[in-house]
């Protein structure tokens, strides 16, 4: 299968906590479906401390992987949302 486009979309999403509203990250999405995955190297701006972990309450809301030779975090069902 082929890697995602590098350069990316330019229309950016924040990416929200569920259960505290924190934002995790500004993201290049592209098309309009839902947020199941964001690719690493499309995170324009990373909130959190560490990785797949919420700043504020702690919670994991996704786990890192590699989705076509690419890491990506995958996200847990209805742990963040976005807009």
């Amino acid at each position: 299968m082929a890697k995602p486009n590098k350069k990316g979309p330019t229309k950016t999403v924040d990416i929200f906590c569920k259960q505290c509203n924190q934002v995790l990250y500004k993201y290049r999405k592209g098309g309009k479906g839902t947020l199941v995955k964001c690719f690493i190297e499309r995170i324009s701006k990373d909130y959190t401390k560490t990785p797949c972990i919420c700043p504020s309450c702690e919670i994991q809301f996704a786990r890192k992987t590699l989705i076509r030779g690419t890491a990506a975090y995958k996200f847990i069902g209805g742990k963040v949302w976005f807009k």
